[in-house]
Order: C-alpha cells, then structure tokens, then sequence
C-alpha cells in the first residue's frame, strides 16, 4: 500500500496564519464574483433581504441583550434602513452596472468613449458598536452589489450582535463569498496587515487615522465613517415645540450613541428659554415625567459598556464644577449603564463637553445673537458629519448652509438624512473620507474603468505623430487655438 500525504495542520483559529489563508481564497474567488452578471449578485441581496425579515425577532434581541435597544427602535434604525438599502441597491444595479457613455472631444475624432464598473476585488469592513447590525449590512449590501469577496469585522463591544452577524453569513454565503470574523482590537490589527482592495471603517476619527496608516501600507483603497460635533442651529423663526420634538428624538434615540445625533444647540438668544422649556416638554412625552419613569421606561436604551458610561459620567461632572447648569435631567445608575436625558445651559468655554464628541444623552445649549456669530462659532472647529439647522426664513437657511462647512444637512429635521438612499452620506476632513448609501456606496467597492475605443487603423491624433514639420506645428497650432 503506497504511503499517504500526511494532512495538513489548519492553522489555529484566530491566527495570523489563519486569517492569511482566508484571504487567499477570497482572493482566488474574487474573480468568479467579478464574472457573475446582475442576476446573481440580485439573488444574493434577495436572500440577505429575505433572511432579515425571518429573524426580525433575533435581531431585536440581540440589540435589546448588547444595549437595551427597544425594539422599536432596532426596527426603524437597524432593521428598516437596511431593507431599503438592499432594496434600493438590487431595483437600480442594472442601471449602475451598463456601461456609461460619455462624449468625445473633436481632437478625438473616431473614438468612442465609456465607463464601466468593476468590483474591486477583496473588500473589509470594519462596523461600529453603536448601530452594529445597519452598519454592517449597509455596506455590505454595497460590495456585494459591485461584486466583491466581502470581510465583515463586527464590533467587539456588542457580542450578541457580533454572532448573529456570523451567522447570518454563515447561513447565506460560502466563506470565499462574505465572511464575518469576530473578535477584539487583536483580530482587527491582524485584518489590517493584509493587502485589501478596499477597506470601509465606520468609527472614531482617532481609530479612522490608524486604519488609514495600514491601508497606506498597501495603497489600499478606503472610506471612513467617522463623526464629530454636529450642531443644531435654531434661530427666532423656528416652530420651537416642532424643532424641540425633533431635536429630542434625534439626541436621545439610542441614547445619544448615534454619529449623527445632533452634539450641541447654537440657539438665538431670545428664545433659548422658550426651547429649552419645548426640550423638556419632549423628553417628558416620550421618556417619561422624571428620572424614576424615564429610567423604567422601555422606549429609552442603556450606554453601551462601563467605559463608555464612565466617560459620560466624567463629562457631565466636568461640565457642572466649571459652573454649567443643569436644566433638565442629570441622574444616573452606575449599575445599569444608564445616563439620564440630559440638557445643560451656560456652559463655560473649556468644558470638555464642548471639545469632544459626546455620543451619549448630554445636550449643551449654547447661545448667539446672530447667524455670523453661529456660523464662526462651528467654522472655528473641525467639519462635522452632519448640520441641522431650524428656521422658517429661507435666507437664514441660505446662509447657514453655504456658510457651514459640514459632510451632510437636514433643514428642520434631524438625523432622516441618513436614511435617504439617494443621498450621498459621508463627512468631510476630520469627520469622514468617501461617501456611503445607494449609488454612492456601490461606487465606493467599484473601480471606475475608463475606456477608449479606436476604429482599426485610423485615429486622428496621427496628424501629430514625428516627424515634428511646419505642418504638426501650424495643426498644433490651430489645436491650441480651436480645439
């Protein structure tokens, strides 16, 4: 009997070694999914569609065990929002795929011209803890669109999400399709080293520049949804009880862990006491009367983890020793990782509330007497993810968004813009690089391939081949001149 190949060892779970060679054969499937046609990549949307609406119930608990999510909550923020992405992105990639025509110049005279997109091959994405299953699936459904071999890094923070992410895959994909690795800041280092085609981070601006350095290390490609101080600009014209409701529900939902929730109010002097009455009047509509229904209330989430409690809770005792009031709100149970709705007024320059990103229920209302005061105010920090301005006046609105540099706005309204799959969504400098959502964020796994078409022997551009004669310099001439 001949002797046997010994077996080879798989490396351990975890490892370098491991993730090395699950890179491989993504790679080496990558150009089957390129090859696949717009039926194909439908199909695989319509099953991640399909099994979304079947485990409904086990998305909400796993959001519900993770945070306290409310489930209504994790239907309109996690479940909702994906369905209309993967719905969007399937009822349009016919559309996205074609070939894109584009004209030609009479210098060109003979050639034909077109772009068309091309999947860029072996994709990560790196999703947060704050909404870790939109978050993941949103660009998922993207690069699964543009036709790529797919890594899902899922938040650590949130482990009962984590898993049902894996096996979500586990159920719909092959693992040389879409992947989900969990782990820790270990696992996410490990998946940096490798040589990406496109690496889609959604964080902190702090963990977005370290993620930048590694896909420098291998020219990868690369967009960052990051955050920032987004304001809330309210002027003397705005509906206050409208603009107070909106702005509640957008601070507050998820218990203010939400990149784009609304950071601080910049308010018109002359009706900051109006506002911040309608602000209480809207927490205790929705949340409850005082602190002892609103923390028995089911309707509002838990921070996420003890860390995150105890910088909040640092925040809030900062901003009260520097002298800022607290107008409504202000308990909290250490215990149970809960934080109050919280509004603080005549908040000093310096407090540390006002320097970083809160991501959590602390709302400072600031004060101004004019729009240019506001808009120098936002302009002297770094851009934000998203701007939120309340008026009735059509010029103060003008002025504030051509003023206001910011990734994305809403007029009188918060936090919906998200939503809208037709909307571009990133930020700018400090809080992003690259755009999500609908076309956008197909185009973010895509290459746009340039194409130039020439007829077989011919092409006018040889009127200008050497030798260079008075005849190349006088067509030169009237090239510059004309064309």
């Amino acid at each position: 009997m001949l002797p046997q190949p010994a077996l080879a060892t798989p490396p351990p779970a975890g490892s370098a070694n491991q993730f090395a060679a699950e890179f491989a054969a993504l790679r080496a499937h990558a150009p089957t999914l390129r090859a696949e046609g717009v039926a194909a990549r439908r199909q695989r949307l319509a099953r991640l569609a399909s099994w979304l609406v079947a485990n409904r119930t086990a998305i909400q608990e796993a959001l519900y065990q993770d945070f306290r999510k409310p489930p209504e909550e994790t239907d309109l923020t996690e479940i909702w929002p994906s369905l209309t992405e993967i719905r969007h992105t399937s009822r349009h990639l016919g559309k996205w795929l074609a070939p894109r025509a584009v004209g030609t110049p009479v210098a060109l005279l003979g050639a034909r011209g077109w772009v068309q997109p091309e999947p860029k091959g072996v994709v990560l994405i790196i999703a947060p803890w704050n909404y870790p299953f939109y978050l993941a699936l949103d660009p998922l459904a993207s690069a699964i669109a543009a036709g790529n071999a797919v890594v899902v890094k899922p938040a650590e923070q949130t482990p009962a999400t984590s898993a049902l992410l894996r096996r979500l895959a586990e159920e719909l994909f092959q693992p040389h399709e879409v992947l989900v690795l969990e782990g820790g800041k270990e696992v996410a280092s490990e998946l940096l080293r490798l040589p990406w085609n496109h690496i889609f981070f959604t964080g902190s601006p702090q963990i977005g520049k370290i993620v930048m350095r590694a896909a420098a290390e291998h020219l990868s490609g690369i967009t960052l949804e990051l955050g920032g101080k987004s304001p809330a600009i309210v002027d003397d014209s705005a509906d206050l009880r409208d603009a107070a409701e909106k702005i509640v529900w957008g601070k507050f939902l998820n218990a203010g862990q939400t990149c784009v929730a609304p950071d601080y109010l910049l308010v018109q002097a002359s009706v900051r006491d109006a506002l911040v009455a309608e602000l209480r009047r809207a927490i205790g509509r929705y949340y409850g009367a005082d602190n002892e229904e609103i923390r028995a209330s089911r309707s509002f989430a838990r921070i996420v983890n003890a860390h995150h409690f105890a910088r909040l809770a640092a925040l809030l005792e900062d901003a009260e020793v520097r002298g800022a009031t607290v107008a409504q709100g202000g308990s909290f149970d250490e215990a149970q990782c809960y934080l109050e709705p919280t509004i603080l007024t005549d908040v000093p320059a310096g407090a540390a509330i006002l320097e970083e990103e809160i991501f959590g229920p602390l709302l400072p209302v600031l004060t101004f007497e004019r729009l240019p005061e506001a808009a120098a105010y936002v302009n002297a920090r770094l851009p934000p993810l998203a701007q939120y301005v309340f008026t009735a006046s059509a010029a103060n609105r003008r002025y504030l968004l051509d003023t206001i540099a910011a990734g994305g706005a809403a007029v009188n309204e918060t936090i919906i813009q998200l939503a809208h799959p037709d909307l571009p969504f990133g930020g700018v400098g400090n809080s992003g690089l690259g755009k999500a959502h609908g076309h956008a964020g197909f185009l973010a796994f895509s290459n746009e391939k340039a194409v130039l078409r020439q007829r077989v022997g011919f092409t006018g551009i040889k009127q200008f081949y050497p030798p260079y004669t008075g005849r190349v310099r006088r067509l030169l001439g009237l090239l510059l001149r004309y064309l």
